[in-house]
């Protein structure tokens, strides 16, 4: 368990210039929190063709390191240039829209402060959060059944394998190999920390999620890729 410690957050941004600025500036805020030492502010521009990153250049935060892809490969491809490049002793994932807030980091990371905890997800789904938007049923069942699934081959009992806010211990990523460059890094991630033998933890988050008009990006062949990524990397040693 910690007392102290130095977070990496890494926000994968693909054409997020109306959002991008505000996320990461309240990502800064949480430098407040009492048991955080520092945060370090990890964006991975996965090749976008709006102003996200001439924007981010703009903010003067000494924390903020940006990195770009010149082409657009993927959320997967992006956390993992993301992951080599933390230094903190725990990472954190945050999208760059609001549906996640980064108030919810204190609630979030104190587990590490209070158990042992290696993985500590943020749930939408435990039913104790101040609020959650409700639209997008037929994702909310996919998101159910690709749970379900996943809980199937790793043994955990977690209510939201998909959750955009996934915390773990850097020397947990650094004992598995990432390959999935798409949405498909969520369920690869679980599978291969489960693997690991590592601590999971979930605590109950709030969440604000955006419609396709907004610019939501996940859509239903995200979900069958997801379904096959829960096959292969359980199966595979």
């Amino acid at each position: 368990m910690y007392t102290n410690f130095n977070l990496s957050v890494i926000i994968p941004c693909y054409n997020e210039e109306k959002t991008i600025i505000e996320v990461v500036t309240k990502v800064n805020l949480q430098s407040k929190i009492s048991f955080l030492n520092k945060i370090e502010i990890i964006v991975v521009d996965d090749g976008s063709r709006d102003r996200s990153v001439a924007l981010l250049k703009e903010l003067n935060f000494s924390n903020l390191k940006i990195i770009e892809h010149e082409n657009n490969k993927g959320k997967g491809a992006a956390l993992i240039t993301g992951f080599k490049e933390a230094s903190g002793e725990v990472i954190l994932i945050q999208d760059a829209d609001k549906e996640y807030n980064p108030d919810d980091y204190e609630k979030i990371l104190s587990v590490f402060t209070k158990t042992e905890a290696d993985v500590v997800y943020g749930s939408r789904f435990l039913g104790s959060s101040e609020y959650t938007r409700l639209h997008f049923f037929y994702h909310f069942l996919a998101n159910k059944i690709l749970t379900f699934t996943c809980n199937l081959f790793t043994n955990l009992n977690m209510t939201d394998m998909e959750t955009g806010y996934k915390s773990f211990k850097k020397s947990f990523i650094e004992k598995i190999n990432l390959k999935e460059k798409s949405f498909g890094i969520e369920p690869e991630l679980t599978i291969k920390l489960a693997k690991t033998r590592a601590k999971f933890f979930e605590v109950a988050i709030s969440y604000n999620g955006r419609s396709y008009e907004e610019g939501k990006k996940i859509g239903l062949k995200d979900a069958f890729i997801a379904i096959y990524c829960i096959f292969k990397y359980s199966l595979l040693r």
